[in-house]
């Protein structure tokens, strides 16, 4: 587990085999909870190659002085990343 939020990753590897490559991540938040969005791929064994990128927001809850995952949202595609962002953006208008 990880003791900063710089240290948070979602990659991860099986048997010397890389599943899930991160490519980014922004902090949202930090403090006793901490929200972070990604930006990543997941191996294919059967086309044997990476997914197009892929986005996950996580909620990390710091306890004991190490982050434990709590939550997390997996936007299922680019369009609906656009979507998400499209109402966002509409609603944070001033």
């Amino acid at each position: 587990m990880a003791a900063t939020v710089e240290e948070l990753t979602i990659e991860y590897e099986e048997d010397g085999q890389e599943l899930v490559k991160e490519l980014d991540k922004k902090v949202l938040t930090k403090g006793a909870w901490a929200t972070l969005v990604y930006r990543y791929q997941e191996w294919d064994p059967k086309k044997e190659e990476f997914s197009k990128d892929r986005y996950t927001i996580r909620r990390y809850q710091k306890r004991n002085g190490e982050y434990m995952q709590k939550s997390k949202f997996n936007i299922s595609s680019a369009d609906q990343a656009r979507d998400i962002i499209s109402a966002l953006q509409e609603w944070t208008k001033e």
